[in-house]
């Protein structure tokens, strides 16, 4: 009976020490020195199609060349933008010089990109959190939020905030100034946002209570620069 028990007992501890550990290998330990926020903007497909192309293919284009679908059949340039942005308008005119000035553009990734950092910053804003802010604003935007963020702490109210959908993503306008790209997206998306007072009370919003929200955002990257990564320099109502 004693050695059933003691059988018994190391099959339990062998299956609670396997469990500890395939937690921790998908879930990870925070050490203190973790990555800093990831990057949104990056393109983690290597073979994606660049600047707007169909399926990717073995076909080599060349600088200058239309881009090829898969099995070798040539993809419309002309059209390359039309999801996005009014052909002759300016914003298909400054995608035309970011793509001409950056051969690694590539419109869908940069458009989730934006969708990905728009949730961020909206949701790390309200908890506060600066070390996101921080790396996806240039330095006025970031002075802007973190004031605000003083402001609140002051006060003592905490924001909660539930992202709840993007309906639409669109550019508005792009532009190549000098060596810097500069996208501006309209974005129409659905929270469920609240601010309490120190003492908890709901003193805005609603932490039931679906709304609607329209933002003008521009998005900017240094083409000179080796770091991927676009980031917000100005912000506006897109009533």
């Amino acid at each position: 009976m004693q050695d059933s028990f003691d059988v018994t007992t190391i099959i339990f501890a062998l299956l609670a020490a396997f469990v500890v550990w395939k937690l921790r290998s998908i879930l990870g330990t925070r050490s203190g020195s973790e990555k800093p926020p990831s990057n949104p903007f990056l393109n983690r497909t290597p073979d994606a199609p660049r600047n707007g192309a169909g399926d990717p293919s073995n076909v080599i284009t060349l600088p200058g060349a239309a881009p090829a679908y898969a099995g070798g059949v040539a993809a419309d340039w002309t059209q390359r933008w039309k999801d996005f942005a009014e052909p002759g308008s300016k914003a298909w005119a400054g995608l035309d010089s970011i793509a001409a000035a950056d051969s690694s553009f590539a419109i869908h990734p940069f458009i989730n990109g934006a969708k990905s950092a728009y949730e961020m910053i909206i949701t790390a804003f309200a908890a506060g959190n600066r070390d996101v802010l921080e790396h996806l604003l240039a330095k006025d935007v970031y002075d802007s939020f973190n004031a605000a963020l003083v402001e609140r702490e002051k006060r003592g109210a905490k924001v909660e905030t539930t992202f709840v959908s993007i309906d639409k993503a669109t550019i508005d306008d792009a532009e190549l100034l000098g060596g810097s790209a500069q996208i501006t997206l309209r974005f129409a998306a659905k929270i469920i946002t609240a601010t309490r007072d120190q003492s908890g009370t709901v003193i805005e919003g609603s932490p039931e209570k679906v709304v609607e929200i329209n933002d003008v955002w521009t998005f900017a990257r240094d083409l000179g620069s080796r770091d991927p990564n676009w980031k917000l320099i100005a912000t506006g109502p897109g009533n």
